[in-house]
């Protein structure tokens, strides 16, 4: 019983939220926004789950004097220190210490770390677009033309450019899009099926 009963709620609740979709009436539509209202007390439980996990591995580092493990003080004070200052008793999420550490520490982290990311891509893209085959080649002038349109000292050659590069956005690349989009969805429905179905079992953990 210890694993029929999750397996035995995953299905129902699985085939209920399968099935009112195609049932429009009032009452299904009250169950499912009541069932969707718990995912949010869900989301909760996966925060704590997280800022948990987080301590544990921070503290474990810093217990065994890991490399960098003076990193793992600093986050420990940072997370510490955002959850006091955000405290009614110090002004919540506007009160003057918090909003200082999310301006000047956090939004400079996100910005340097777009803008590390910004390298990886082009280091990516450098790498991707070698001309050592027909479709590479077609994807380099494919990439060079959308590039090109947003160079301001094009000339007349800009709108002709501008035209080739929404032509290549919009036909090809989107139907590109598409059919991922539709490959996505045809696995979701494929790994939502199997675990409706008792068929995958990882989120039980080990057996």
């Amino acid at each position: 019983m210890k694993r029929e009963i999750p397996l035995m709620i995953v299905f129902v609740a699985g085939l209920f939220m399968a099935v009112q979709f195609f049932v429009p009436h009032a009452t299904s539509e009250y169950i499912y926004e009541f069932v969707m209202e718990w995912t949010i007390i869900i989301g909760i439980f996966a925060l704590a789950l997280g800022i948990w996990s987080f301590i544990k591995v921070a503290a474990s580092k810093i217990q065994r004097r890991s490399e960098n493990w003076q990193y793992s003080i600093v986050a420990l004070a940072g997370l510490a220190g955002m959850i006091i200052f955000a405290l009614p008793w110090f002004g919540g999420l506007e009160s003057y210490m918090f909003r200082s550490f999310f301006n000047n520490v956090m939004i400079p982290l996100h910005a340097t770390m777009f803008s590390l990311l910004a390298f990886f891509i082009a280091s990516a893209a450098f790498r991707a677009f070698r001309a050592h085959s027909a479709l590479a080649t077609v994807l380099l002038l494919s990439a060079l033309i959308v590039m090109l349109r947003f160079n301001p000292y094009m000339g007349p050659l800009g709108d002709i450019d501008a035209d080739i590069a929404s032509w290549i956005l919009n036909v090809p690349n989107l139907a590109a899009k598409r059919a991922i989009i539709i490959g996505i969805g045809l696995g979701i429905v494929a790994t939502a099926l199997k675990v409706i179905l008792g068929i995958e079992r990882t989120y039980m953990g080990k057996d």
